[in-house]
């Protein structure tokens, strides 16, 4: 058997696995980041499930000096302090490696990569296969026959193994030792190490390439002369002292013990332990058995959040709050531990209604309630083409009520009718997790709830917007209580997975019933919180009226014209064999397009675009949309390119993919809205993803023509908030020159033009408003000078001065991101002006990566949060107004900033008004709010 040895270097796989998810942070119930523990575990598992090791060792940094900081006291000074998340993820690590029945290998004076150089070679003259697990470049020095760099996969790459010959192939060397002649001449950025000013990576393999050894370079700078010989001549001792820090030790005094790093069944009571404390459901079930269940326990209720208008005014006394009062963590008093509550150790009652009988008395009871919750369950997961196999109510702790339906449709609507006027009675409040649902299945059956709700999962929305929210979840972290697994009726989810229908009536009434019992404890816990939170208006008046009007439009869906997106699927296969063909052409080879490691080969090898041209982490080109869409004026093939690429994502993602939703009842599109996923308050949808279609485009915006009305009788239209990002920041900073251009009904880029170049707004060209505006826009979601010059394709300093101009003619707007830095950096976190909240936990982060991204959304999210909530409560007017005045027409969709109606031609003149009125009126601004409204045959006609 071939006894293969993992190293793996600790630190870089912790950094990287924390950045790979910093975007959209793991967070465990009580607002802790968990990505580093669970980016490094997932690593680990799939080395040794993958991988097969027969030994495994980590190797850790300590805090410890070493050689390295003696001799030069710069080494790694520049490095930013690790984010505090990360920090704190250390110990956590340990224990799961622990877990594991790994060792842990760090000494004092030594780094990571020495320990793992001296273990490499022992090993390797033991007869071992080595691999040292690190994505750090520094190890090319140390492979040798039977030593290996093994980079795990990233962010969708696989992963990548290299021997002497990548090595060498990698850096255009001959011998692996000559790694540190590279970083001697070039440097290490991260580490600070200096090289020779001036020198970067392909020069320095340029001179390798000719004089072998770094000291082969500098005994030869007279005779490389000019300006590269005086850099050499000047950085000789720099380039000397940075061999030496680039050069890995591989004398550690650490013995390889093989008995000591082989590989052993983990310690199941610990992971057990670490694994909860983290939340590692999912992956505590994958390694633990699916008896495993993780959770925390319940937070202790939080202080007050002050009430506070957007820059921190207090508007009503309130308890004080510090940033740490949102998401105490789990070592600041939090005990936690398993749920240990559940079905069968849980007293309950839960009652089975049959028959005519017991429905009536339920009924009856039920119609006593002011508030009841209510569950359904159904032969699926489409509210528009499921059947109903059961109703669950509860009204109390501990008892609930569970009504099975028959599967013959006639039967069960005449039961259902039985609970008609139940549902109709506009005294009770229906409480539920995702309600929504269950209101469109019962939509489907010809009943309306009328009262009052209350949704669990929407109210965890506003109370901890970046949270996960399944009830399960939620019941485990607020109750204690493990809820019975619908995989333990049903199976797994896959072509295996079983129907509601099939499961024997005892089952299914203990976990129906159990669900709507849990359901209501769940909300008796939220009501409290949303006060606490200060999150109560948004919950009242926006996002818990929102769901009736969601249910509508859900359940109207918009028809497709599904011959004509077959037409247009030809037309593109055509433009794409086109540009296809074209590609090959220009190419002078034909090859897979679709590969960007062959794309990659053919610009920059082959055709020598760009020499400069950057690779990914895995050794290939990078080819991305930016890298070509910074090629595409040197040559025609990148055109093509893009063509392609944008032909066959249209093709596959909408064209080819929108028939395929069709409901066979309707015959009609219907898009599931998500009002609980973006934290800024943006509804999301999917079945299809609206938000997504394409309208920068002429190719993309075709799509739209495919969305028509219902019948002859009808026409779309679309009614579309003007620039309302800008008319919000307008009037939230108080700007005096914005407001005043946006009152003027001035063009407000040009405007911007005018001001920011200093001309008059008859002087402002093309280009002049286009900079301006991509400046309006940045400036909203925190654009930095390199960041505009990247998007304009100007230079640095002149994009610099854009933005400092911008600030100089709009000072206020300035002053309003000052005030709202200052705001999140004192409470946690900042809002919006309905008060709908984000919390901030990195603002004050030591990082600047980390903080700056916590920075930019404090001074974005006032303001998207705010067009949420405005579409938000246009959508509430409008569908009220509809229905005072008995229209047929009817809202369908909302995407971004607009709204799409299936108009009724005889009441055209009647709802363009009201639809007007309800979105400039829904929250008003100190400036105008401006509405576009259209109508046509087709989406695009309308927009």
């Amino acid at each position: 058997m071939q006894k293969k040895l993992f190293l793996l270097d600790a630190m870089a796989l912790i950094y990287r696995a924390y950045y790979a998810l910093i975007r959209n942070p793991r967070l465990t119930t009580s607002g802790r980041n968990t990505n580093a523990q669970f980016g490094f575990t997932n690593t680990l598992l799939d080395l040794i499930n993958k991988e097969k090791p027969t030994h495994m060792a980590v190797a850790f940094d300590t805090e410890a000096p070493t050689e390295r900081h003696t001799s030069f006291v710069e080494y790694k000074a520049n490095r930013q302090e690790a984010p505090e998340d990360l920090i704190d993820a250390l110990p956590d690590i340990k224990r799961i490696i622990e877990g594991f029945n790994i060792p842990v290998i760090e000494l004092d004076g030594y780094e990571a990569d020495d320990v793992i150089g001296t273990l490499a070679w022992q090993a390797e003259a033991a007869g071992y296969t080595v691999y040292m697990v690190t994505p750090d470049k520094d190890y090319g020095q140390l492979v040798k026959e039977n030593i290996f760099i093994y980079k795990p996969p990233y962010q969708g790459n696989k992963e990548e193994i290299m021997g002497p010959k990548e090595v060498c192939a990698k850096w255009q060397i001959t011998d692996v030792h000559q790694v540190i002649d590279i970083l001697g001449l070039m440097g290490d950025a991260v580490d600070n190490i200096p090289g020779i000013a001036g020198i970067g990576e392909k020069t320095a393999m340029k001179l390798l390439a000719q004089y072998q050894s770094l000291e082969n370079v500098l005994a030869n700078a007279d005779t490389i002369g000019g300006k590269m010989g005086e850099k050499i001549k000047a950085g000789a001792q720099d380039a000397i002292m940075s061999k030496q820090l680039a050069t890995i030790i591989t004398d550690v005094p650490v013995t390889f013990h093989e008995e000591d790093f082989c590989i052993k069944a983990p310690n199941k009571e610990k992971l057990g332990e670490i694994f909860t404390e983290l939340e590692f459901k999912s992956l505590g079930k994958r390694i633990l058995g699916d008896g495993f269940a993780a959770a925390n326990a319940e937070a202790p209720l939080p202080a007050k959040v002050q009430q506070t208008d957007l820059f921190g005014n207090i508007v009503e006394d309130a308890a004080s709050l510090t940033a740490r009062d949102e998401a105490p963590a789990a070592d600041e008093g939090i005990n936690v531990l398993l749920a240990d509550k559940n079905i069968e150790n849980t007293p309950h009652t839960y009652h089975l209604a049959d028959t005519p009988e017991k429905r009536a008395e339920l009924i009856a009871l039920l119609q006593q309630q002011t508030e009841l919750c209510f569950d359904t369950e159904t032969t699926g997961t489409d509210a528009h083409a499921v059947e109903m196999v059961g109703m669950s109510f509860a009204c109390c702790k501990a008892e609930a009520w569970y009504v099975p339906m028959p599967a013959n449709q006639d039967e069960a609507k005449a039961i259902l009718e039985t609970f008609r006027p139940l549902f109709e009675n506009e005294k009770i409040t229906f409480v539920g997790q995702n309600i929504k649902y269950d209101m469109i299945v019962l939509k489907w059956y010809g009943i309306d709830i009328k009262g009052a709700i209350f949704d669990t999962m929407l109210a965890h929305y506003l109370i901890e917007p970046e949270g996960r929210r399944s009830m399960d979840l939620l019941s485990a972290q607020y109750l204690q209580y493990e809820p019975v697994s619908i995989e333990t009726l049903i199976g797994k989810k896959g072509k295996g997975q079983g129907n509601m229908r099939d499961v024997e009536l005892e089952k299914i009434k203990e976990y129906a019933a159990e669900d709507a019992d849990i359901t209501l404890q769940l909300k008796e816990k939220f009501v409290p919180l949303l006060t606490h939170k200060s999150v109560e208006k948004v919950f009242f008046d926006v996002e818990t009226p929102l769901v009736k009007v969601l249910t509508d439009m859900e359940y109207e869906g918009i028809a497709l014209d599904t011959q004509a997106l077959a037409d247009y699927s030809r037309e593109l296969e055509t433009e794409i064999k086109r540009a296809e063909e074209s590609v090959y052409q220009q190419a002078g080879v034909r090859f897979n397009l679709a590969s960007p490691r062959q794309l990659g080969e053919v610009l920059f090898e082959k055709l020598q675009l760009d020499p400069k041209a950057k690779k990914t982490r895995t050794g290939q080109y990078a080819t991305g949309e930016d890298v070509l869409a910074k090629l595409s004026n040197k040559h025609q093939i990148v055109e093509d390119i893009l063509v392609f690429r944008e032909l066959s994502k249209l093709k596959s993602t909408y064209v080819d993919a929108l028939p395929l939703m069709v409901n066979k009842r309707t015959q009609r599109v219907h898009t599931s809205y998500n009002q609980a996923v973006a934290v800024t308050g943006r509804l999301s949808s999917n079945n299809p993803n609206l938000q997504n279609i394409p309208i920068r485009t002429d190719r993309g915006r075709e799509i739209r023509k495919a969305f028509v009305p219902r019948n002859e009788d009808f026409v779309l239209v679309s009614a579309d908030y003007s620039q309302i990002e800008l008319r919000i920041i307008a009037a939230i900073s108080e700007d005096v020159h914005m407001i005043e251009a946006f009152q003027q009904g001035l063009d407000i880029h040009a405007a911007t033009a005018a001001k920011v170049y200093g001309v008059e707004m008859s002087e402002v060209t093309s280009d002049m408003r286009r900079n301006a505006k991509s400046v309006n826009f940045g400036i909203i979601y925190g654009v930095s000078a390199f960041g505009l010059s990247e998007n304009l394709g100007i230079a640095r300093s002149e994009a610099k001065t854009l933005i400092d101009n911008y600030f100089a003619q709009y000072p206020s707007i300035k002053e309003y991101m000052d005030k709202q830095m200052r705001f999140a950096q004192k409470t946690g976190y900042v809002q919006t002006l309905l008060g709908r909240k984000r919390w901030l936990k990195d603002i004050n982060s030591s990082n600047a990566v980390v903080r700056g991204y916590a920075e930019r959304n404090a001074i974005n999210m006032p303001i998207q949060g705010t067009a949420a909530d405005m579409i938000k409560l246009a959508m509430i007017a409008v569908h009220k107004t509809f229905k005072e005045h008995n229209v047929k027409s009817k809202m369908l969709l909302q995407v971004h900033d607009e709204l799409v109606f299936d108009a009724h031609r005889s009441e055209l003149d009647i709802i363009k008004p009201l639809i007007l009125e309800s979105m400039r009126n829904a929250l008003p601004l100190s400036v105008p709010v401006e509405v576009e409204i259209g109508a046509g045959k087709n989406w695009l006609e309308a927009h």
